[in-house]
């Protein structure tokens, strides 16, 4: 029973939320990959912040953001964590896709590279690996590559996966550089890799990561959505109200040692890449929209946040 139900949820076929043995309901939550702005959804499992709500959430790593949405759409994950400009897209195209909240605001990448390469000219006929074609730190390439006067025919960029696959692909040697958020990027120095620079430098505001719904599942599961929203919340608030366990649940997940884990949460509020209130960035946003206008992935149109995010969900989460 447990293998066919399974298959009807990942096949969209039976309702979007069960409802477990215990009575609470069910929700998978779908990740990109193992990095720190993911610590919120870890901490509120890890704190019971989802069964307070009455949610049973499971959380998916899918190292693909294609995939994800395409979950969302078939109901096999209610709730993503992940990059926006397929969300974009998508609403701007008239579909169901939205931003119901913000996660990351910030860029929280460094430019590393294989030891021999030590400045961004040296990416000239290198292979630079990314997370997909169409997502992500893809668009903002050719925006650190043009600064050292390269174009995009210069270098091959190859869509290969989240972090964690970018850097066991770099000390292959099947990429040459890589665009890695912290740890990631501790690790790549402390091995010999070289670190071109930090991400924020060519860009500042970029809404990279978002609490991202179907609404057609938003809409019939308010109290759901709502409740994983506060849920959400308290785990952002237990980076700094619970450090200790914030620093080891980061280093369980990242798969990472403590003194790593607790330096990237450091520079994470240093930099202000958690937005405190998990509120969208008009200005990361729009930039982000400016750099689909610019892959001719949406007209070139008047910025609108309302046309991409529905925060009411978000709002009744404050009450």
């Amino acid at each position: 029973m447990r293998v066919l139900r399974g298959l009807l949820v990942g096949l969209g076929i039976i309702a979007a939320t069960s409802v477990s043995a215990e009575g609470a309901k069910q929700l998978h939550v779908a990740i990109v990959s193992r990095t720190i702005f993911y610590l919120p959804v870890w901490l509120a499992a890890e704190k019971g912040y989802f069964t307070d709500e009455g949610l049973d959430v499971h959380v998916q790593v899918f190292d693909n953001a294609e995939k994800i949405n395409g979950a969302l759409r078939e109901n096999a994950a209610q709730i993503a964590v992940s990059t926006p400009e397929s969300i974009i897209v998508d609403a701007l195209k008239g579909g169901s896709l939205r931003m119901a909240a913000g996660n990351a605001g910030r860029l929280p990448h460094y430019v590393i590279a294989r030891p021999e390469i030590r400045s961004i000219a040296g990416l000239r006929g290198k292979t630079i690996g990314v997370l997909s074609s169409d997502e992500g730190t893809t668009h903002l390439v050719p925006e650190v590559t043009r600064s050292a006067g390269l174009r995009p025919s210069d270098y091959t960029v190859k869509a290969v996966g989240g972090a964690p696959t970018r850097w066991r692909l770099l000390r292959s040697g099947e990429i040459d550089a890589g665009l890695q958020p912290f740890p990631l990027s501790y690790e790549a120095e402390a091995a010999g890799f070289s670190n071109l620079g930090t991400l924020a430098d060519f860009v500042p505001d970029w809404q990279f990561t978002s609490v991202n719904v179907d609404l057609r599942w938003a809409e019939q599961h308010r109290a759901e959505l709502v409740g994983a929203l506060r849920a959400l919340q308290r785990g952002l608030d237990a980076i700094t109200e619970d450090p200790t366990a914030a620093i080891k649940v980061a280093a369980r997940e990242l798969r990472t040692d403590e003194k790593l884990a607790e330096r990237a949460i450091r520079d994470t509020a240093r930099l202000g890449i958690l937005t405190p209130k998990m509120e969208i960035s008009a200005a990361g946003t729009r930039r982000v929209h400016q750099a689909l206008v610019a892959a001719k992935l949406v007209p070139d149109e008047p910025f609108g946040l309302e046309r991409v995010s529905d925060v009411r969900f978000l709002v009744d989460s404050r009450r």
